[in-house]
């Protein structure tokens, strides 16, 4: 059995390096032939740019220190934002659930605003909150609440009702049934949220930096457009990716140290 246990251990982790090699050979592979094709002017290289561009220009940007404070401010911006939506939203889920006479009627409040187009709300921002880092949060916090309310209740509501009833022949209160049944069972949809939430949260600020900021990386790709300087805006882009995919990997190793950690005990 050990050794069979061994075999597969071996074989796992052969696996994970096979699809780790194949991942950065794709990627190495689709930057070669990026290059060569606007060298070769298969494509508009005045539009697409190419890697070895992007990256003297990602080099002298990093040099000059310009870089670091817009990536900075985009940080924090979407860092707040991300937090506040989920804390807020996962709070409102929990107010719904609480009363279900509210819930009856915020219910088609909450679907005309899910289905109200955002960025709409760009303008009221400004107006409201200042040409500053709190309209971006906010455009951030619009995107990603409403999602997280109806994720998160939604998980309320799919809790096995026998569970409750069971904990309700045994006395318990609303308190002690949302605390011992409610919220358990549905942390791991909790958890799954925060995932969702990374991503809406990068949308929501780079909105944002597009409509009323004058720092961050959103700001760098409409400066780039308005000079014409397209690398630039690709630049921009591969960066905002490639942070919003650390973002995304961190969330959802919280998410795996929990499950192992739930498992364990």
């Amino acid at each position: 059995m050990k050794n069979e246990h061994a075999e597969f251990v071996r074989q796992h982790r052969l696996m994970k390096v096979k699809v780790a090699i194949t991942q950065w050979g794709l990627l190495l592979a689709l930057l070669g032939l990026w290059e060569a094709a606007a060298r070769l002017n298969w494509i508009n290289p005045f539009i697409f740019s190419y890697p070895s561009k992007i990256w003297h220009l990602f080099v002298q940007m990093l040099r000059d220190g310009s870089l670091l404070h817009h990536t900075w401010v985009t940080l924090w911006e979407t860092g707040v934002g991300f937090l506040t939506g989920t804390v807020a939203g996962t709070l409102l889920a929990i107010v719904i659930w609480w009363w279900p006479f509210l819930s009856r009627v915020l219910d088609p409040y909450i679907v005309v605003f899910n289905s109200m187009p955002k960025v709409a709300l760009g303008p009221i921002f400004i107006v409201t909150f200042g040409q500053g880092y709190l309209s971006v949060v906010m455009m951030a916090l619009a995107i990603s609440v409403v999602i997280t309310t109806i994720v998160v209740y939604t998980a309320f509501q799919e809790v096995d009702p026998n569970m409750i009833k069971m904990a309700t022949t045994f006395g318990a209160t609303r308190r002690q049934i949302f605390q011992k049944v409610i919220f358990p069972a549905a942390r791991p949809t909790i958890l799954s949220t925060l995932k969702v939430n990374a991503g809406l949260s990068w949308v929501g600020v780079i909105v944002g930096e597009f409509l009323v900021a004058k720092s961050g990386l959103g700001y760098l790709m409409i400066y780039g457009f308005q000079v014409f300087n397209l690398t630039l805006v690709m630049m921009s882009l591969l960066l905002v990716s490639l942070l919003a995919t650390f973002m995304y990997q961190a969330v959802a190793l919280l998410e795996k140290r929990w499950q192992t950690y739930k498992e364990q005990g």
